[in-house]
């Protein structure tokens, strides 16, 4: 049994058993983006019997709603399923709204209450399988009207149809560009079909809104969710917004001009209202500017020499209003280029990477890259050592500049005098600090020694020196 819980303006869905007179147990009286649904913020209260509302909103196909009377009093609900007044016969629809809120709804459209059909009774199951299998022929109609009205040479379009509860008339909605006759087409049709005829014609957007889409933001069109009425829209909202006049970008599914456009409307002709004219002249020393660009957000404006149009320059609104003061009291501005300040580079931040190449690759995970991260570290330690010896930093670094003078004396090192050094490194470094200037030159020309000589070297340090340098430093012999 349809109902009017959640789905879409067909009415395909069945409840089956959780379907009663009170509505289906599914329905969402909170509202949602099927623009057919309704919020009834006064589903929870009860109304006083004198005062109860007779009338109810009754929805059926195409997003076509219509207002009727419960003269008999039927128990309704949101998502009842009824059987209403029709000319000819009835027809079959789901109950949208009660209550209070029918009355606020029907003074809103400007709906009188003499011309509103009255309900007859719920929806029986002989109403409800007439009506389910009109509705499956309503695909098979459609592309035979297509070909009808192609034979005909009628230059329309049928984009929906749309039978009656009852089966006894068939609503051919279609959209064309001019005026079309339709005489020897409804008797087609009449013939064709064997019903009752009725031809309505409908505008794009509408059609658009029966058939759906997805729109160039990505989301579900606007009109075919939750957009009921369709507000003009011109090319003056493109302008007022600062958009290129381009047809393709800024026309929708229907081929007319996105109801979108009028969403940001206010917002701009807000921010417009405090910046001056577009069509504002400057003069200055060098000749008349005019505006030539606006930029509502960062609410600059771009003026440019009348002879020369190449160069643009961008000054902020305020600086602009005091320029135009100054002309209207007949004194000309400086030229363009001299008012422009010059603004540093900006500094842009990937934050979500697209221009690194490699944002995909593993980093800090083979084994180069750990080789690589104990590499720098080496240097870090044997810095941290130097430190806790006390003032060999500061005494060291001082002594770089004879780097030079030390590649001459290669010779002076001997082997035997380190060896024969007492084991206490400490004793001269806390009495002498000052004498421990020339430890660094002796730890360096070794470093210099070995890169000009190292295979003579290798044999003889080997065995001794590396032993050596891991517990205590090269010392220098200060009475040499």
């Amino acid at each position: 049994m349809s109902c009017g819980c959640k789905t879409s303006g067909d009415s395909a869905h069945s409840c089956g058993p959780k379907k009663t007179a009170n509505g289906c147990e599914s329905v969402n009286t909170c509202g949602n983006s099927y623009k057919l649904s309704v919020f009834d913020w006064l589903s929870n209260i009860n109304n006083p019997a004198p005062n109860r509302c007779d009338y109810v909103e009754v929805r059926f196909k195409n997003d076509r709603k219509s207002f009727y009377k419960n003269v008999n009093n039927v128990p309704l609900h949101i998502g009842s399923v009824v059987t209403v007044e029709s000319s000819p016969g009835h027809d079959v629809g789901v109950v949208s709204l009660t209550g209070e809120l029918v009355k606020i709804q029907m003074k809103k459209k400007k709906f009188s209450e003499e011309s509103v059909l009255k309900i007859y009774r719920q929806a029986n199951q002989k109403d409800l399988e007439v009506w389910q299998e009109a509705r499956k022929k309503e695909d098979g109609i459609k592309l035979e009207a297509r070909k009808i009205a192609q034979r005909l040479g009628l230059e329309m379009k049928v984009t929906d149809v749309e039978y009656q509860g009852d089966a006894s008339k068939v609503t051919f909605y279609y959209t064309a560009d001019n005026r079309i006759d339709f005489r020897q087409l409804i008797k087609d049709y009449a013939g064709a079909f064997r019903t009752k005829i009725d031809m309505k014609q409908i505008g794009f957007r509408q059609e658009a809104a029966k058939v759906g889409g997805i729109g160039s933001c990505g989301r579900e069109l606007c009109c075919s969710t939750w957009l009921t009425d369709f507000r003009s829209v011109n090319t003056n909202v493109a302008r007022y917004q600062q958009l290129s006049i381009n047809p393709q970008k800024l026309a929708g599914q229907c081929g007319k001009l996105k109801c979108c456009l009028n969403y940001e409307l206010d917002s701009y002709l807000d921010a417009l209202s405090n910046f001056p004219s577009s069509s504002t002249m400057l003069d200055t020393e060098k000749g008349r500017a005019f505006c030539i660009k606006i930029d509502v957000f960062k609410k600059k404006m771009w003026f440019a020499y009348v002879d020369s149009s190449m160069a643009w320059y961008d000054f902020d609104i305020d600086l602009v209003k005091k320029l135009i003061s100054k002309n209207k009291r007949g004194e000309k501005i400086l030229p363009l280029e001299e008012l422009k300040q010059p603004e540093g580079p900006l500094q842009t931040i990937d934050l979500i990477q697209e221009n690194n190449v490699d944002r995909f690759e593993k980093k800090n995970r083979g084994p180069k890259n750990r080789n690589q991260n104990q590499n720098q570290n080496r240097p870090n330690n044997n810095q941290s050592n130097q430190n806790q010896q006390g003032p060999k930093k500061n005494t060291n670094r001082p002594e770089r500049q004879d780097r030079p003078e030390r590649s001459e004396r290669p010779e002076r090192s001997e082997k035997p005098q380190k060896q024969e050094r007492p084991q206490n490194p400490n004793a001269n470094s806390n009495n002498q600090p000052r004498q421990q200037k020339p430890q660094q030159p002796k730890v360096q020309l070794e470093k210099v020694e070995a890169a000009g000589s190292d295979q003579e070297k290798k044999p003889q340090q080997n065995p001794n020196k590396k032993k050596f340098k891991k517990k205590f430093p090269p010392k220098k012999d200060n009475n040499a």
